[in-house]
C-alpha cells in the first residue's frame, strides 16, 4: 500500500497528491496484460493487433461517456497535460493564423499555457492577454468578455487551479465563447477525476486531461476536441489517431487511463466528502495551533482536497525540509515549478506579497490519506513553525 512507504525508519505521510498520485491497484491489474500477453501494435492489420485496437478504442469510448462527450472519436490520447495543452494552445494558433492572432488566457494558468503562449508570442508574432484574477484566484468573465476582439482565435482557463485550488467559473465563459464563436480551451488537469465533468455543460471545444492526477500511471493523458475544431498537429509521422497524433498507441497505459477515471467517477462521491473532512480538521488544527496564517484560494469555490496556506515569516521550503524530515511530504506549489526561489506566479497575481506567499505550503490530500495522517502533521507542524519563527529575524522584530 502506498502509505506504507518507508525512509530510513520513518513512515512516509504523502500531502502532495496535486502534484502526482501513486497508481491503484485496480488500475495496474487492469494494465499488466497489455505488457506482455496483448502486446501487438494497434496499427497492424493481424489479430495481435486488432486485439489491442479494440481495446484502445473501447478505452477512448469509456472516457467520451464519461466526459459527456457526442462521440468516442472527440477523445486523442497523448503523453501527459503538458503535451494535451500544446496541442491545443499551438494546435488552434497554427490551424487559424489566417483568421487571427490573439489568444486570452489568465495569470495563474500552468507554466504548460503560460510558457506556450509565451512563445507564440516570441517566435510568431501572436498576441497574448494574460488576465488578472481577484484575490482568491478567479478570473472575472467579464474581463474576459471586454479582451475579445475580432482577432481573437481561442480562449484557455483553468478549471481548477493547481496551487491553491479555486475553481475557475467555467461554465459561463463557455456560454460567452459559444456566442461570440470563440474557441475555448479548459486545462482540466486538476478538476479530472475529482469533480464530475461534462464538456458540454462546459461549452469547451478542448479540454486537458493527465493520468497521473487520478491513479492512471505517468506518461499517458488526453485532450477532448469538439468535432469539427480545427488544430494543428502538433506531432507529425504515421496516421495514428485519425491523423491527429502521430506515435504508436501506449495501450497499457491508456487502459489505465480508462480504469482510473472510471474508478473516480465511482468513488467520486464519498472521496469528496471524505476529503473534505479531513481537509477542514487539517485547516481547523493549524489555526487552532499555530497564529499568524492565511488560507489562500476561494473560501467556497474550492476542490475539497487542497489546501494552500501561508506561515508568516517562515520560508516555505524550511517547512517542506523539516515536514520531511518527519516522513510528510507536501509542496510550495506546483511541482513543475520546484527548485526556483520565485514567488508562486499564482499568489503574485492574486495580490500576496512576496514575503507571504514564499511562506506558503500546499496541502493536497488523496485516496491514501487518512485521519492519523493529519493528526501526525497536526502534532509536529506547530514544533517546526515554532522553531523556524524563533530564528527568523521578521518574526523577532
Amino acid at each position: 500500500m502506498f502509505s506504507d512507504l518507508y525512509n530510513e525508519g520513518v513512515q512516509k505521510i504523502y500531502l502532495d497528491y496535486n502534484a502526482t498520485t501513486p497508481v491503484r491497484q485496480e488500475v495496474l491489474d487492469a494494465m499488466l496484460p497489455y505488457f506482455k500477453n496483448f502486446y501487438g501494435n494497434p496499427s497492424s492489420v493481424h489479430s495481435l493487433g486488432q486485439e489491442t485496437r479494440k481495446v484502445v478504442e473501447d478505452a477512448r469510448e469509456k472516457i467520451a461517456v464519461l466526459l459527456g462527450a457526442e462521440k468516442p472519436s472527440e477523445i486523442v490520447f497523448t503523453s501527459c497535460g503538458t503535451e494535451s495543452n500544446n496541442y491545443a494552445i499551438k494546435g488552434v494558433a497554427f490551424a487559424l493564423k489566417n483568421k487571427g492572432n490573439h489568444i486570452i488566457t489568465s495569470k495563474i494558468e500552468h507554466h504548460s499555457v503560460l510558457e506556450v503562449c509565451q512563445y507564440l508570442e516570441k517566435k510568431f508574432d501572436y498576441r497574448v492577454t494574460y488576465l488578472p484574477v481577484d484575490k482568491y484566484g478567479i478570473v472575472n468573465p467579464n474581463d474576459v468578455e471586454k479582451s475579445i476582439t475580432d482577432q481573437t482565435i481561442l480562449i484557455s482557463i483553468m478549471h481548477i487551479n493547481n496551487e491553491v485550488g479555486s475553481i475557475e467559473p467555467i461554465e459561463e465563459i463557455g456560454k460567452m465563447t459559444k456566442e461570440k464563436g470563440v474557441i475555448f480551451h479548459t486545462d482540466a488537469v486538476q478538476s479530472c477525476g475529482k469533480i464530475p465533468l461534462d464538456v458540454k455543460n462546459l461549452g469547451v471545444n478542448l479540454l486537458s486531461l493527465s493520468g497521473h492526477k487520478f491513479y492512471a500511471p505517468k506518461g499517458v493523458g488526453a485532450v477532448y476536441i469538439k468535432e469539427g475544431t480545427k488544430l494543428h498537429p502538433l506531432l507529425h509521422g504515421g496516421a495514428h489517431e485519425k491523423n491527429r497524433r502521430a506515435g504508436t498507441e501506449n495501450v497499457a497505459y491508456i487502459v489505465g487511463l480508462a480504469k482510473a477515471l472510471e474508478i473516480a467517477h465511482r468513488d467520486m462521491d464519498g472521496e469528496s466528502k471524505r476529503l473534505l473532512n479531513l481537509r477542514q480538521k487539517l485547516e481547523d488544527g493549524i489555526f487552532e495551533k499555530i497564529g499568524s496564517v492565511q488560507i489562500n484560494g476561494n473560501p467556497q469555490k474550492r476542490v475539497f482536497n487542497t489546501s494552500n496556506i501561508s506561515f508568516n515569516c517562515v520560508e516555505g521550503e524550511g517547512i517542506l525540509m523539516s515536514l520531511d524530515i518527519e516522513g510528510i511530504c507536501a509542496s510550495t506549489g506546483s511541482a513543475c515549478s520546484s527548485g526556483t526561489l520565485e514567488p508562486s506566479h499564482v499568489l503574485s497575481a492574486m495580490g500576496i506579497p512576496p514575503g507571504i506567499s514564499q511562506g506558503s505550503v500546499r496541502f493536497s490530500l488523496g485516496h491514501y490519506t487518512t485521519e492519523k495522517d493529519i493528526d501526525k502533521l497536526l502534532a509536529v507542524l506547530p514544533k517546526i513553525i515554532e522553531r523556524l519563527r524563533a530564528m527568523s529575524p521578521l518574526w523577532n522584530k
